[in-house]
């Protein structure tokens, strides 16, 4: 009997994998990221390196807008809403009435890039001048030391952060002009932007493309032009820049952590570097 029992337990002892050096019966965990396309690319990448270091866990990034994953976190169908602005007044009294404590978790910062068609002389505009040509009242080049052509603008869609942030910081709160060709994803306006004369839009720095041109910006009446770029963000000197934030709800905070420290490790702001946003520190 003795030595039955012996074998029993021998045989009903979990194993260790020792390829991976993790306990077989550890339990998976599945989390669903939803919301901002200019936060989509950091997010996919910095979910495919965590996972490659953590084989129970199934990370899922969904694009969509900063609008769409907060909606998402609200109705609880995500575990982490991406934005690339801060909660409107009316998400936080919305996620207060349904009884949810949502920590805003800062995981890296960003620059706007505003973008025009590579045939375009223009290189150099100052906050006014785009203020003028987003809200409608400047429709030709020409206006701006350009050539005589109709200007063609670009936009994100209203539930994009990128879209508010913009309205606020560039477009000085005004609305955009009716004119406004509104699309469903960044890489959507460098596309059109690419393939249509005449056309200026605004772009996540990391979306950068050969295909279009950037513009330096002044904030200080043309005295001072500025080219976007990481360092110019890190010091403050390049005017368009802001946080990108994680949203979730604090019960779900024990089962994301990892996750989330990762993203700002060492390595994880590494990362965001890498592919061209903006780390936290220098």
């Amino acid at each position: 009997m003795i030595v039955a029992v012996s074998f029993l337990v021998a045989c009903g002892s979990p194993k260790k994998d020792k390829n991976k050096g993790e306990d077989n019966n550890v339990e998976s965990i599945n989390i669903l990221v939803k919301g901002s396309d200019t936060v989509l690319p950091l997010a996919q990448k910095l979910a495919e390196e965590y996972m490659k270091k953590n084989k129970s866990v199934s990370i899922t990034i969904v694009g969509g807008g900063s609008g769409v994953g907060i909606a998402a976190l609200l109705d609880g169908t995500t575990d982490i809403a991406m934005a690339s602005r801060s909660l409107k007044q009316d998400e936080k009294l919305k996620l207060n009435q349904n009884k949810k404590e949502i920590v805003e978790f800062n995981l890296a910062n960003d620059a706007l890039s505003v973008v025009v068609n590579k045939e375009n002389p223009v290189r150099q505009l100052t906050r006014e001048q785009l203020e003028g040509i987003f809200t409608g009242k400047i429709t030709n080049w020409k206006e701006v030391g350009g050539k005589d052509l109709k200007i063609i603008f670009y936009s994100r869609e209203t539930s994009s952060g990128t879209y508010e942030f913009f309205r606020e910081h560039v477009l000085d709160k005004k609305n955009f002009g009716n004119q406004a060709l509104l699309m469903p994803a960044t890489g959507a306006i460098v596309q059109s932007v690419s393939q249509t004369k005449g056309s200026i839009g605004y772009i996540g720095l990391a979306y950068e493309s050969n295909e279009v041109a950037t513009i330096d910006v002044s904030y200080d009446g043309g005295k001072t032009f500025v080219t976007p770029s990481v360092a110019a963000a890190q010091d403050k000197t390049y005017p368009i820049s802001r946080p990108l934030f994680f949203y979730f709800d604090k019960q779900t905070e024990p089962k994301l952590k990892a996750f989330l420290d990762y993203t700002i490790s060492t390595e994880g702001q590494a990362i965001v570097q890498e592919i061209g946003y903006v780390p936290l520190t220098k």
